[in-house]
């Protein structure tokens, strides 16, 4: 049997690599699409619960491979790739792997000639939901990579999320993923550092927490109020003062920082938001738009 048979007569199963939380989620909604699923991990127990709704439990990670045509990563980061997949390179050719696990977008372009090497396609993934809303309207997943293997393999990856292609370069939907999570990050800090301030007043996490995560859910539609296009100015370079100036929220980040040192809290993040707005007045852009701190991101000195 050649491998464009193999390919054909395997489109609909799907293997899956690592079975976390996010795996095993993955794993319930491809079977509830009524794909063919074989699973690995490391930890075999993990599978029990998967396998006792459908999944077909591999023995091996070539057993794993050899399965289907798609198989799936959803790993702690790249490195374990290598360590699950080194004794089974002689089956990849002519199969796609679709790696959903997190690292640097260096690593992913360095998996991805890896995988070529051994005569498999490969797309890079950032899920962008947990777990309990995979297969959900809710999920979507970043994928990059040969634009002609993502259009193949896109109805076999629908049913987890709807796929956003992000185009060629394998190290693009890491970078989108890992920029998302940046964002999501840096807010879960600041939540737990309000909470905190919040705190030291006797205030019980279960009343301030409702009140900074209202203020969460506004941010986007502050951000956009007036923007039909945002990000259109930073774009064109423009940083209009006329709502929100570099002075009056450096200012407004002096006091978080004051009044976080007075409480005994962790200075890290208030001054590391300061340091922005320090450095655009510092560069002689105190009168522009808060947008103006993206210039010493841009080219740290």
């Amino acid at each position: 049997m050649n491998e464009q048979t193999r390919n054909t007569e395997q489109d609909d199963a799907v293997t899956v690599i690592g079975l976390g939380p996010m795996g095993r989620a993955m794993t319930r909604t491809l079977l509830t699409a009524g794909h063919p699923v074989t699973v690995w991990n490391r930890t075999a127990s993990r599978a029990d619960g998967v396998v006792a709704e459908g999944a077909t439990r591999a023995a091996t990670p070539r057993e794993a491979v050899e399965a289907s045509g798609l198989v799936i990563l959803s790993l702690t980061d790249y490195g374990a790739m290598y360590d699950i997949l080194g004794g089974a390179t002689g089956s990849l050719a002519g199969r796609t792997l679709v790696n959903l696990s997190s690292d640097t977008p260096d690593r992913t372009r360095e998996a991805a000639a890896w995988a070529a090497g051994h005569g498999a396609a490969f797309l890079t993934g950032g899920i962008m939901a947990p777990a309990p809303m995979v297969g959900t309207e809710a999920s979507y997943v970043y994928y990059s990579g040969p634009g002609d293997v993502m259009e193949r393999r896109r109805a076999v990856l629908a049913p987890l999320g709807t796929p956003r292609y992000l185009g060629e370069d394998p190290g693009l939907a890491q970078m989108m993923y890992q920029a998302q999570l940046t964002v999501f990050l840096t807010t879960l800090s600041a939540l737990m550092h309000a909470t905190a301030m919040l705190g030291t007043a006797g205030m019980k996490a279960g009343e301030s927490l409702p009140e900074l995560l209202s203020t969460a859910d506004t941010l986007s539609g502050i951000l956009r109020a007036g923007d039909e296009r945002p990000g259109a100015a930073l774009d064109a370079g423009e940083h209009p003062g006329d709502l929100s100036t570099v002075t009056m929220m450096g200012a407004t980040a002096d006091h978080i920082v004051e009044t976080s040192a007075s409480l005994g809290l962790d200075p890290a993040l208030p001054l590391a938001v300061q340091s922005h707005y320090r450095h655009a007045i510092e560069d002689g852009h105190g009168n522009d738009n808060w947008t103006r701190i993206i210039d010493r991101i841009r080219a740290p000195r």
